[in-house]
């Protein structure tokens, strides 16, 4: 079976006099633009006081990938009224280019009591200049928190979203799950689909699911490196592949393949989060947290 493996891991660091500086650092979203790295990253306040918000995202660039300078501006804050869905917070930006330039950004807003976490959409000329324009994505009946969007378009020019959620009560106790929904261009309603995989009972993803970032290298099926989590929350990075189409499961991962060292302090969540992946020189450079408060880059190859 095809695998991906780590060749190197790097620390990617934030330069201070940020407007997140001394925030829990999570959800970094890279990508290459012209000779540089651009970036959205989540600042969380450490420590999370009641009234705190569950996150800020700021936009920086780097020239190397790995050390960045953030903007002095936030790109999205919470929304100033506490009927706003993000008044609570903004956490998970996904971020795509449009052909003119110009940006279009998905990110989780969660609501003042904390309670339900919608999709929304924001767009705008520059990442200083983003205007939020609507609700995406709400959960259904049975289902709630919806986050941490990855986009795809498969081969017939159609797109897939897919989304963390919070699925029914299981065994007395909510878990996460990945669905899936379908739309033929972006700016179409979205429309649910059957779940594209499910938990592995006898795993270490046996108890949750949640989105990673999908990319194609030369000579293989479009692969997620999704996030699992066992009961106790010990979050680890898998891969799985897809048909051109995203209908089929082609290939999953039997070992994580990125599984955290134990956590520096003790007190702090056990957990490897993946948020995206930049392809250079048929390597795989996936971005992800530690601890839910450190940003790490995973170099990455795939074996036919």
């Amino acid at each position: 079976m095809p695998t991906y493996a780590v060749e190197q891991l790097d620390t990617v660091t934030i330069a201070p006099g940020s407007p997140i500086d001394g925030m829990d650092l999570m959800s970094p979203f890279v990508w290459r633009e012209g000779d540089r790295f651009r970036m959205l990253v989540r600042g969380v306040p450490a420590p999370l006081r009641l009234h705190d918000p569950t996150g800020l995202i700021a936009s920086g660039w780097s020239d190397d990938g790995l050390h960045f300078t953030l903007d002095a501006q936030l790109a999205i804050a919470p929304g100033d009224d506490p009927a706003d869905p993000d008044a609570g917070g903004c956490e998970d930006p996904t971020v795509l280019v449009t052909d003119d330039g110009g940006y279009v950004v998905y990110y989780t807003g969660v609501d003042a009591a904390r309670s339900q976490g919608v999709l929304i959409a924001a767009s705008g000329p520059s990442l200083d200049r983003l205007i939020k324009r609507r609700v995406a994505l709400a959960a259904p009946a049975g289902e709630g928190n919806i986050k941490e969007a990855t986009f795809a378009q498969t081969a017939a020019g159609d797109w897939r979203l897919f989304y963390e959620y919070a699925a029914a009560e299981e065994r007395g106790i909510g878990a996460s799950r990945i669905g899936i929904a379908r739309a033929d261009t972006l700016g179409d309603p979205w429309t649910s689909l059957a779940d594209p995989f499910p938990i592995r009972v006898d795993s270490w993803d046996n108890w949750h699911l949640s989105t990673g970032p999908i990319c194609r290298v030369p000579g293989a099926d479009p692969v997620m490196f999704y996030n699992g989590a066992t009961l106790d929350a010990r979050w680890r990075i898998g891969w799985i592949s897809f048909s051109p189409d995203f209908a089929t499961v082609t290939g999953r991962g039997l070992e994580p393949v990125i599984l955290p060292p134990p956590p520096e302090d003790r007190g702090k969540t056990d957990i490897a989060f993946a948020a995206s992946t930049v392809i250079e020189d048929n390597l795989i450079s996936l971005y992800f947290s530690l601890e839910d408060r450190t940003l790490r880059c995973a170099r990455i190859r795939y074996y036919a």
